[in-house]
């Protein structure tokens, strides 16, 4: 190793230490009464220990170097910690960890790799910075929240690994990975999941907007249902109601396109125009309600814990009866086929089928790149003329009138470009 390598080492692992060693000093300023462990300078020399440390071992060539100067700094962090909580009478290791965690980021920065010490010393950072935001995330939480994270962990950690990662059967059987169909129910789940988690974090008081820009990550068509009926109840708010259901659609494309992006990248160059459009002119007269609206007061947005297992299951089932659907309808009738499929089933959920066409369009699948673009178009069309039905069956006749300009304008948009392009 170069000397100017050696210098990058240890400045970072002296940054990281000061990073880490500010926000402790910052956080006690912020407290009532409670001693300082460590401040700035002293983080900054920890985490220089560490990679001194690793430095002497190297040199050395003996590991006991390492594990002596390290199990000595880390005697000295539990006499003081024993010190501090003796003279506090209360218990608190959060300093303390924070000083071990940044002794190993040290030494990484010297042994392994400075980029991962760095995101390390960030990661570290930002869990001490969010002390509070975590507490009251907690409180808010509730027992049926915690379930449905066991039951997320559950799909993802133990179901996924020991699912076989290969086809059975004949065609059109043949589109049937349990492997594959699996990740595609983790990487929705997943989102839904963020989306109902950002409405808990943001908290009960917020404008309607928000609400449907998280509604819309949980689920469009849910928010678009539930602004709807209450229209009819609160007479007065049908525009900021118009403006959440729009918002709620927008994030609909937006899911889309990084479902295609994170499937099949190829394919994205193809569908990105028409969706970006649709989404573009749905948040120009979004915009265009909100600010020809009067004040209103922040409403809630009642969202139920998206994910349940029962809800996960089925929607690998939908996934993969879209998948051999699709599969038939190559088969026995052709291009047509797979575009009736795609309409009938954005119905639905836009999300299974578009999951579906991006797996069956990449390299060596049995769509072209051009039919997977025209399935998946009109798949999110049929979603909005869903929604736009729901709207026109359970909402007021107000937010129908607010809703259905856009609603047609995305459509004539989203076909125009699909056929031009």
């Amino acid at each position: 190793m170069i000397y100017q390598g050696i210098f990058l080492r240890f400045g970072a692992a002296l940054l990281i230490g000061v990073l880490i060693g500010m926000q402790r000093e910052y956080a006690h300023g912020s407290s009532q009464g409670r001693g300082l462990f460590a401040g700035v300078r002293t983080f900054a020399l920890m985490s220089l220990v560490g990679a001194t440390a690793a430095f002497l071992s190297d040199t050395l060539d003996s590991i006991w170097v390492f594990i002596s100067i390290i199990g000595l700094v880390s005697l000295m962090v539990i006499v003081a910690y024993y010190v501090t909580a003796t003279e506090r009478e209360e218990i608190g290791l959060t300093s303390e960890v924070a000083a071990l965690i940044t002794i190993l980021i040290g030494a990484i920065c010297y042994f392994h790799s400075v980029e991962l010490a760095a995101a390390m010393g960030v990661v570290t950072t930002v869990l001490l910075a969010v002390k509070g935001e975590f507490r009251q995330f907690v409180k808010i939480i509730t027992q049926e929240d915690v379930f449905a994270t066991l039951q997320f962990a559950v799909i993802t950690a133990i179901v996924l690994p020991v699912l076989p990662n290969k086809t059975f059967g004949f065609p059109p059987f043949d589109v049937l990975n349990p492997s594959q169909i699996w990740e595609m129910v983790i990487f929705i789940s997943g989102i839904n999941f963020l989306g109902y988690v950002l409405v808990k974090v943001v908290g009960p008081k917020k404008a309607l907007g928000i609400s449907g820009l998280l509604g819309g990550l949980a689920s469009s068509t849910a928010a678009t249902m539930s602004f709807s009926e209450r229209s009819k109840s609160q007479a007065g708010m049908e525009k900021p109601f118009a403006v959440a259901i729009i918002v709620a659609w927008i994030i609909m494309f937006i899911r889309v396109i990084i479902e295609v992006a994170v499937v099949n990248t190829q394919l994205l160059s193809y569908v990105w125009p028409a969706l970006a459009a649709m989404g573009l002119a749905g948040l120009i007269y979004a915009v265009y309600l909100y600010l020809s609206q009067s004040a209103i007061d922040e409403e809630e947005l009642a969202l139920s814990n998206p994910f349940e297992l029962g809800t996960a299951i089925k929607f690998g089932l939908i996934y993969a009866l879209v998948l051999l659907a699709i599969k038939t309808a190559e088969m026995y009738i052709g291009e047509k086929g797979i575009y009736l499929t795609s309409i009938i089933a954005g119905l639905a959920d836009v999300d299974a089928i578009t999951l579906s066409i991006s797996d069956l369009t990449r390299v060596g699948g049995s769509i072209p790149l051009e039919s997977g673009k025209f399935a998946i178009i009109f798949a999110t069309i049929s979603n909005t003329l869903t929604k736009g039905a729901l709207v026109f069956s359970i909402g007021s006749k107000t937010l129908r009138k607010y809703v259905w300009p856009i609603m047609a304008i995305m459509v004539i948009i989203g076909l125009g470009i699909t056929f031009l392009i």
